[in-house]
């Protein structure tokens, strides 16, 4: 179809262009047919591990090392990051724009914080589902491959380390269940199918959540609701109600992902929450409220996390805010509550929002003041409500992975009340590192970062991902 296209009448010039054209596209064509049949050959699993172990390699890379030695790698691979920071800031100050932040090149990395708890510490895993080893594309557990080279293949993951039993269990029981369905899985949107992955839920008591994904392609909601009543009774009454739901929910979906406001999550089976209880507090979850996966790890995360917003020495200061930048279901605030007199939260996600205010509620906790939004655009008017306050004025952010949006760095930057500030990067070796820099280097008109610049002086990473190269880090800035 590409070759013949059929145009109106040309002129020479412009039948000697199409005919460029097409060569030009007969060329692509065929070398991305040889590409692609080239890929496909490398793609082939080599070498004698078994599917477990390669599967182990890519969702727990460090397995097969001590784990004093998975602390002492992630300590050298968090001192590597952190000097590019310093680097950066030695080229401001050598570039003839010398900043607060020259004088404390030199920061404190402490060492590693360990996790209490090492293998089984996810409290929510998510299994996607496609074809497995033995070709069944009714196969639940973690993708090997990728799309491009065409060679995915989903293999088990009970024997992963960082797995609950719990959550296997459920995925097992998932793929018995969805084998039985007379629906085909939806392996690629366009092609059809309805049965997605499945994410589980776990507490620290055991309690258990599930939420299965499903595409309605065609089907009106009188066909959708026939599966949904063999879902619930499998799971309640069935085979698979040796996993023992506390919560079922079910979710139809058109898109990768989408949140509880594009489509909501339907309850089916059990309680709508459950609930975590972290360093004396307790917090509702909600389906898709963000929670750390590791709860253990996460009392030794927040509490160095408060320890660095409103050190102890500060407790007795009247009048302090604690500003908290993508709260989520408000576990940093919450928990920092007692040492200031107010705690001002920010979150995109309105049903976590709405689960912050519940936990404040729950634990008593009345300065807490949660807003809906993106922080973006909530907070440059915020500040100007802040900057009026009396009283020290803290801000903490625990953003995703993507970073702070510039608006919200510009934001913090040129607040002069803010001289400390508290930022929990679970990757910061990616766009965190922009905004790292952004809010240590020399003032910038065209960036409009006019205020007055931060300076690092403490780094503390947390393992919160035992087995895996990665980990939380709390940076401290101040000025």
């Amino acid at each position: 179809h590409v070759f013949n296209i059929i145009l109106p009448p040309l002129t020479c010039w412009e039948a000697s262009t199409k005919e460029h054209v097409k060569k030009v596209l007969r060329r692509n064509v065929c070398f991305k047919i040889k590409r692609r049949k080239k890929r496909q050959k490398k793609a082939a699993w080599t070498g004698d591990l078994s599917w477990e172990e390669r599967l182990a390699d890519a969702v727990t890379p460090l397995w097969r090392l001590s784990y004093e030695e998975q602390l002492e790698l992630k300590q050298n691979n968090q001192r590597k990051i952190l000097s590019e920071l310093s680097e950066s800031l030695s080229a401001d100050l050598r570039s003839g724009f010398p900043t607060p932040a020259s004088a404390k090149l030199n920061f404190t990395v402490l060492p590693v914080l360990p996790s209490p708890v090492r293998d089984g510490y996810r409290n929510k895993s998510t299994f996607s589902v496609n074809r497995g080893v033995d070709g069944n594309p009714k196969t639940v557990g973690f993708y090997l491959g990728t799309a491009s080279r065409g060679n995915i293949v989903c293999v088990n993951g009970d024997h992963l380390l960082n797995m609950p039993e719990k959550h296997t269990l459920v995925a097992r029981y998932y793929q018995d269940f969805i084998r039985q369905s007379s629906l085909e899985p939806c392996l690629l949107f366009h092609t059809g199918g309805h049965w997605r992955e499945v994410t589980v839920r776990t507490n620290a008591q055991g309690h258990t959540m599930a939420i299965v994904y499903f595409h309605p392609q065609m089907m009106t909601a009188e066909e959708v609701a026939v599966h949904k009543a063999e879902l619930v009774e499998y799971f309640s009454r069935g085979p698979g109600s040796v996993c023992q739901l506390d919560s079922l929910f079910f979710q139809e979906s058109t898109m990768t992902r989408c949140t509880h406001e594009e489509s909501p999550y339907q309850l089916l089976h059990g309680q709508p929450y459950l609930y975590e209880e972290v360093l004396g507090f307790k917090f509702r979850i909600s389906a898709d409220a963000f929670f750390q996966v590791n709860q253990a790890a996460a009392q030794v995360l927040y509490n160095t996390v408060r320890d660095l917003c409103v050190p102890g020495a500060a407790q007795s200061k009247t009048g302090s805010t604690l500003l908290d930048v993508c709260c989520g279901t408000g576990a940093i605030g919450i928990i920092s509550s007692p040492r200031v007199d107010r705690v001002v939260g920010v979150e995109i996600v309105e049903q976590a929002v709405r689960d912050a205010a519940h936990n404040a509620t729950l634990n008593g906790v009345e300065n807490c003041e949660f807003l809906p939004g993106k922080a973006e655009v909530v907070l440059p008017a915020l500040m100007s409500r802040l900057s009026s306050a009396p009283g020290a004025l803290t801000a903490v952010v625990n953003p995703s992975r993507a970073g702070l949006h510039p608006k919200v760095v510009r934001a913090l930057r040129n607040q002069v009340a803010i001289r400390r500030l508290v930022y929990v990067s679970c990757k910061p070796d990616g766009e965190a590192m922009r905004n790292f820099k952004e809010l240590c280097c020399a003032p910038d008109q065209e960036k409009k970062l006019t205020g007055e610049a931060f300076s690092p002086t403490l780094a503390v990473p947390v393992d919160m991902f035992p087995h895996t190269p990665h980990c939380e880090l709390v940076l401290l800035f101040e000025r």
